[in-house]
């Protein structure tokens, strides 16, 4: 992928995020829910076929997690990606093609 393409695909996510305040700051100087949102993005543009997110919810704000699950929803929609969810709960609005809970 070329670095304007990579700019394109990352661009979208920067903005749902709301990470544009923090594009000067380097990582180390940012909170734990700016962190993750910042991996999230690097994951989301990825373009990867299989794309693991670990509690992608955890130390996100109320918009971040809308915008989330907005890009999850969309994403459902394309079967040329897949997508795997680790957490607790199902999230919700998200058309999922299975779902695998594992015993205590």
């Amino acid at each position: 992928m070329n670095p304007d393409h990579e700019a394109d695909a990352l661009q979208p996510h920067i903005e749902g995020l709301s990470l544009a305040p923090h594009l000067d700051k380097p990582l180390f100087a940012l909170p734990t829910g700016s962190r993750r949102k910042v991996l999230m993005a690097a994951a989301l543009a990825s373009q990867a076929t299989v794309t693991l997110l670990d509690q992608p919810f955890m130390a996100l704000d109320r918009p971040s997690i809308d915008y989330l699950l907005g890009v999850l929803a969309e994403a459902a929609q394309h079967p040329h990606r897949a997508w795997v969810v680790a957490d607790y709960e199902a999230p919700m609005g998200v058309a999922l093609a299975r779902v695998i809970e594992l015993g205590a």
